[in-house]
Parts: structure tokens; sequence; C-alpha cells
């Protein structure tokens, strides 16, 4: 099975667009000084790779990237050994967070899939599709 999703982290997008926003803002009076120019670089850095999340399932592969690629993963489906819809919190925020289901990948909000490996280890994906997601997951579990 197939599965392929590009969710778009509008409330990231609106943080960090604010964020660069109140930065040019204070930049403007005192010239381009280098902690706010180095700042500004930072945060378009940031609104570049973590306002989209793309999860595909494809070729026996559940890979992910942010934004354009420039951080992305992947593993066999065949290393996966279940999928469980859960919940994450504000605390576990947005981007990538260590948390006690294993790394939290996600854009915006509080709804992930987590993923137990063979070897014990989890992971979490965040979606706004977490059924669709586990349903295509679980499928190909089911099928092995």
């Amino acid at each position: 099975m197939e599965y392929r999703h590009t969710q778009i982290g509008y409330a990231t997008i609106i943080a960090l667009a604010v964020a660069i926003v109140l930065t040019i803002e204070r930049m403007l009076p005192t010239g381009s000084a280098i902690p706010m120019v180095a700042l500004l670089v930072v945060l378009l850095a940031c609104l570049l790779t973590f306002a989209i999340l793309t999860i595909e399932i494809r070729e026996g592969l559940l890979s992910w990237e942010f934004g354009f690629g420039i951080i992305r993963k992947k593993f066999p489906l065949s290393e996966i050994t279940s999928a469980t819809q859960v919940s994450t919190t504000l605390l576990q925020g947005w981007g990538i967070d260590l948390t006690s289901g294993g790394w939290l990948y996600n854009v915006s909000g509080f709804q992930a899939v987590e993923f137990t490996l063979r070897n014990g280890k989890r992971f979490r994906l965040g979606t706004n599709e977490p059924e669709e997601l586990k349903r295509a997951v679980s499928s190909y579990i089911a099928q092995s």
C-alpha cells in the first residue's frame, strides 16, 4: 500500500514569521547588527525547515522529510512491529523532540502515530491524518 501526505504547520509559520518581523523591526533602527542578522538567518532556516512535513510509504519504506528534504529519515516497514495513534502535548512541541515515546517529528497539532521497531525503539510522526497513516502501516504489518 502506498501513502503520501504533506502537512503544513501553519502555527509554526505564523510564529516564525512574527519572530522574523520583530527581528527586522529591531534591526532597522540600529542598522545591521551582527547578532540580529545571525538571529534572522536562524529564524529563516527554521521556517524553511520546519514548516512542512511529508510522510510517505513506498517501496517497503516509511519515510519522512521536513521542508524541502533538508532533514529526512526512513525505516523499512519490515522493521516496524506496531503503529499506535497517540496524542502529544504542548511541552513536546513541534519540530524534532525527544519524548517518552521516542523521537517526535512534528510540524503542527497534537496528533501522532507511535511506531515500535523490532529492536524495541520507538518514534512518533505527527500528522493531521493519524488514522490513515496508522491504517497504511498496520496494513503492511498484517500482510507480513
